[in-house]
């Protein structure tokens, strides 16, 4: 059945009606939902902000789904309640979402974010990164940062034809990239440490590489003893700091308790010595992967771009296991009968 047969009076005025809300509700300092602004243009949906269809655009695409195959912090857990990828963007994604309805801001904004900010990462999470970006430079003398990527993988390999904001939301929610445009996207940049640091904790903790005992006094002191306890302490102080500043920014307790949190993460988890010996496994799969497509292109998908860009999408595009198989075809002898 053709859209335009089942038009009918809610259809017709939605676009009108959802952005007349938008200006009596939503705070000044808010991005609006109207009017789109996309590199192809194209018809509204008549149900749906352009926020709301990039959101639905994300969900339903390829990379979104593999996400739940990718690292978080502990590679292929044999437990079912770590962290992956996915699970990692839900709750970025939630969280954000209080932060945002909370100051009035677009919630449909961050929403869109948040599912896409880590669409381009790698398998085997930061380490895997590393290692990838590692080869380029070797290799081409190119540099491979995922929060790029996910945006070429959101615009190029998934041709989701995104709206502005949220593209710019997805390139900047790293610390390392330039500061978003937007709150909303100011909110899932900060969102993003918020939920890795406190669930990481949890991770921790469940795999028995941290002791509770051993976590900082002062911050844990300031911020709770749970991650739920620590994650409402950050949103409230977040919320009430950023309203008062038309900004989105912590208050200087928290903001430093959280970063005293992330330090110690980093020296006990992130770059611990465990940590460095599946480090070193992880770049001796990256790199013969990306030594034999390099040497052989023929066996590269056909894409778009020169060599270093066709392994590149290859190798971030694949889920962990799925990089394990990769790895075992190359490595592993194939068992046959005598």
């Amino acid at each position: 059945m053709h859209p335009d047969a089942t038009s009918g009076p809610v259809a017709s005025a939605y676009a009108r009606e959802r952005a007349a809300w938008e200006e009596s509700w939503l705070s000044e300092h808010a991005a609006h939902s109207y009017p789109a602004r996309r590199v192809r243009p194209e018809e509204d949906c008549a149900l749906r902000t352009p926020l709301q269809r990039d959101r639905d655009r994300i969900v339903h695409c390829k990379a979104f789904r593999r996400l739940k195959h990718k690292t978080q912090v502990f590679v292929a857990p044999e437990g079912d309640h770590y962290r992956t990828r996915l699970t990692h963007t839900l709750e970025v994604t939630q969280i954000s979402r209080t932060v945002a309805r909370a100051l009035r801001l677009n919630e449909d904004l961050v929403e869109a974010i948040g599912l896409g900010h880590d669409l381009g990462h790698t398998p085997f999470g930061h380490i895997g990164e590393a290692a990838l970006d590692a080869c380029l430079q070797e290799r081409f003398g190119r540099e491979f940062r995922h929060y790029e990527h996910s945006v070429r993988v959101a615009q190029v390999l998934e041709d989701l034809n995104l709206t502005e904001d949220v593209v710019d939301g997805i390139l900047c929610h790293s610390g390392r990239a330039p500061m978003p445009r937007t709150l909303e996207g100011r909110i899932v940049r900060l969102v993003d440490r918020v939920a890795y640091i406190n669930h990481d904790i949890d991770d921790a903790v469940r795999a028995g590489v941290l002791d509770p005992a051993s976590l900082p006094v002062e911050p844990i002191a300031a911020l709770g003893d749970t991650g739920s306890q620590r994650i409402d302490a950050l949103v409230h102080d977040l919320v009430e700091h950023s309203a008062r500043a038309g900004d989105i920014v912590q208050g200087e307790e928290a903001g430093a308790a959280m970063d005293a949190l992330r330090t110690f993460m980093f020296d006990e988890v992130y770059l611990s010595e465990t940590a460095r010996r599946e480090q070193a496994k992880i770049d001796a799969v990256i790199r013969t992967l990306f030594e034999h497509h390099v040497a052989h292109p023929e066996t590269l998908p056909h894409g778009d771009g020169d060599l270093a860009q066709r392994v590149t999408d290859w190798i971030a595009g694949m889920t962990d296991r799925y990089c394990i198989r990769a790895f075992e075809g190359l490595s592993v002898p194939n068992a046959f009968a005598l």
